[in-house]
């Protein structure tokens, strides 16, 4: 699998951490948006696409994340979640990711290259 295109959006937002978006083609013929690059303790990392986690409201259905105590609509109580069931590190869940480190490597070192020419780093 080969990465044919990589388009990259600055987010100038100050005091935070993400500096951009990716959006990346393989193959001419799939694409995956939303891959965030971020500034970490040891430089820039790319972080996959993910979702919250979310649990619906026993009353009224409504999706609440998985960390809220009451429905953000019906104010109904929500049943703690058990701690064997959930990890605060698991409020986010990928919704693509590379199996293999050398793809990791791979995919993460063709963002950030794209990456540095976009934002002015030859």
């Amino acid at each position: 699998m080969e990465i044919t295109e990589t388009r990259i959006s600055l987010v100038g937002r100050p005091n935070s951490r993400l500096r951009a978006y990716a959006s990346v083609t393989f193959d001419d013929v799939f694409v995956v948006r939303d891959i965030r690059i971020i500034e970490g303790k040891k430089g820039l990392f790319v972080a996959m696409p993910s979702k919250k986690m979310q649990r619906d409201c026993p009353k009224c259905g409504f999706k609440n994340p998985i960390t809220n105590r009451f429905c953000g609509s019906c104010g109904t109580t929500l049943n703690p979640v058990e701690e064997k069931e959930f990890v605060p590190s698991q409020q986010h869940r990928d919704l693509a990711h590379p199996i293999k480190t050398e793809f990791r490597e791979y995919l993460q070192h063709k963002i950030l290259e794209e990456y540095d020419l976009e934002n002015g780093k030859h």
